[in-house]
């Protein structure tokens, strides 16, 4: 037991969680946010996170997967992917918390990236549930796809400037 106490300690520091007991002292009431309201309502052990997280990640990757099988329905498609982005998405919520998270989303170095994530997430939602347009839904999908890379790979330092200048290098040929 000591061993899987020693390895959730471990782990809260990989994901940047302040360490701490399981049981947290009562926090000051000066604080009225919303947030801050959020997070003291929601107060759960490293073990109930950790499950809350691999729960929140497994349905999302299982209705992304699932998506696939209605692939030539862009509408039950898009539905259902969208659905498995938003879980996927709340699953990091569980690790580090919802002020932390939506922190992290609108730091200056990921605020367009979380814009275009959020809104390409809306339009596809949109034309799926209310213009019912299969080609504008495909073409939302595929912008919520590349809104969805260009998000993640702003979590990898010099990844989306690597990523600009291999496309700048591959499409820069002169005639």
């Amino acid at each position: 037991m000591d061993k899987m106490n020693h390895a959730f300690e471990k782990m809260k520091m990989m994901v940047g969680m302040e360490v701490e007991e399981e049981q947290r002292a009562a926090e000051e009431e000066s604080s009225l946010s919303f947030m801050d309201d959020l997070n003291r309502d929601c107060a759960l052990t490293t073990k109930q996170r950790f499950y809350g997280f691999a729960i929140c990640l497994s349905a999302g990757l299982t209705c992304t997967l699932l998506s696939m099988l209605v692939f030539f329905n862009p509408v039950k498609f898009g539905i259902t992917f969208t659905l498995g982005n938003l879980m996927a998405l709340g699953s990091t919520a569980f690790l580090i918390g919802p002020q932390r998270q939506v922190t992290m989303m609108l730091d200056p170095a990921r605020i367009y990236a979380t814009a275009l994530y959020l809104a390409s997430i809306i339009i596809a939602l949109f034309c799926a549930l209310y213009v019912r347009n299969k080609l504008l839904t495909l073409l939302a999908i595929i912008l919520e796809f590349s809104g969805l890379i260009w998000y993640s790979l702003s979590y990898i330092p010099f990844a989306r400037t690597m990523v600009s200048k291999v496309f700048m290098t591959c499409f820069d040929t002169e005639f």
